[in-house]
């Protein structure tokens, strides 16, 4: 960006934190070449052949010049402050719906309400989503 823009997160709910679907998952959205910021979780080992990668361990320090994952942390606090405070009860099935919903929610933080809503809306259109997939049931009488 050019230092006006804020910093955008991509979010989504993986089943583990093991080194193959980590990396998996950050090849899928972050272009080769790329700078990465990460703490010192072992599953990053090895995206360095890939990218600029720059570690911090949250064991000795949070920051070091400008490696640091500051960002990210925010992102994380606002998203489990939603999770205790707003919706109280996620059910796992749900739970990468959550992460989409405040993934939208950080990356359009300097909107206004109104112009959150017009892109939610936007983004909508011609989608639905069926009970069963709602809930997990096949039936409204199954929920009895």
């Amino acid at each position: 960006g050019n230092g006006d823009e804020p910093s955008q997160a991509i979010a989504k709910h993986i089943p583990n934190r093991r080194k193959p679907q980590v990396h998996e998952q950050v090849r899928a959205v972050v272009p080769a070449g790329a700078t990465l910021y990460t703490d010192s979780l072992k599953s990053y080992d090895g995206l360095q052949d890939d990218y600029v990668h720059f570690a911090v361990d949250h064991a000795i320090e949070y920051v070091r010049g400008a490696i640091h994952t500051n960002g990210m942390e925010n992102f994380w606090s606002l998203f489990k402050r939603a999770l205790k405070g707003t919706y109280v009860s996620v059910e796992p099935f749900h739970l990468n719906a959550y992460v989409v919903e405040q993934t939208f929610r950080f990356n359009q933080r300097k909107d206004n309400d109104a112009g959150r809503f017009r892109k939610a809306l936007g983004s909508v259109a011609g989608k639905r989503i069926t009970y069963k997939e709602l809930t997990g049931r096949a039936s409204v009488a199954a929920a009895a």
